[in-house]
């Protein structure tokens, strides 16, 4: 693949867009990772000096924080750092009930990603600037993102490029290597990385999805993760619809 190419597409897209819609430039999450990296780094280039970076630790890894303005200085790009720890605790104590002690894990950890949003969007609606998604094509196939989270977002930069096309732009991009080689994780707890919550390799799915190649074992957890999240993928349905004339 050409990234010399790709990267000036998805550039003009991002400006288009951005005129579209009357705004002056575009607000990304950075969590230390390689594909809000790659998105601030496009997002530099047809944004210029109308971009946000935002680094938002809750509960997070200091090692995520530091790759995070690792990134942020690397690319020269202005940053703020919004710690949601204590909003997320207090958050967690107001909503707390009794009847449920023991509160599945997912419930907690999703409203990290969806704190974060609200802070971009709000971000955003002080700069009017856009709320630019990370998302890759290998994640959005199987819902690997949290709905009105890291999902709630304005434009998805990389949303057609896989993982393994994700990592070669990086290289393109001149991303520090530390963030393309770092194994991928939401850090959404201690430890916790996204293959070993997939159950399978971003390798085996990207093959799945640009060849139709992978393990039996690989395509059915595939295929039941494409299939349980395809709400995702759509417009929340209406109801039926009347005559009101």
């Amino acid at each position: 693949m050409n990234y010399q190419l790709v990267t000036e597409e998805i550039v003009k897209w991002i400006k288009s867009k951005v005129e579209e819609a009357g705004a002056r430039g575009a607000v990304v999450g950075l969590s230390g990772g390689i594909d809000s990296a790659v998105v601030m780094a496009l997002c530099k280039k047809a944004c210029l000096s109308d971009c946000l970076g935002v680094i938002m630790p809750c509960e997070s890894s200091e090692e995520d924080i530091l790759d995070a303005k690792l990134v942020a200085d690397h690319l020269k790009v202005p940053y703020k750092v919004i710690d949601l720890t204590a909003t997320y605790r207090t958050f967690l104590e107001t909503v707390s009930d009794p009847e449920y002690a023991d509160v599945p894990r997912m419930a907690r950890a999703n409203i990290k990603p969806r704190l974060r949003m609200t802070t971009l969007y709000y971000l955003g609606a002080l700069h009017n600037y856009l709320v630019m998604g990370t998302g890759n094509k290998s994640e959005i196939v199987i819902g690997y993102y949290t709905k009105y989270g890291d999902g709630g977002v304005d434009l998805e930069p990389i949303g057609n490029l896989v993982k393994s096309q994700v990592k070669e732009l990086a290289r393109y991009l001149q991303i520090p290597e530390k963030i393309i080689t770092k194994a991928p994780t939401a850090g959404l707890w201690k430890g916790q990385t996204d293959e070993a919550e997939m159950g399978f390799t971003y390798q085996e799915l990207d093959n799945y999805i640009l060849y139709g190649t992978a393990s039996e074992e690989a395509k059915n957890k595939i295929e039941r993760l494409r299939y349980l999240s395809e709400h995702k993928r759509h417009v929340p349905p209406l109801g039926p619809a009347f005559d009101l004339k």
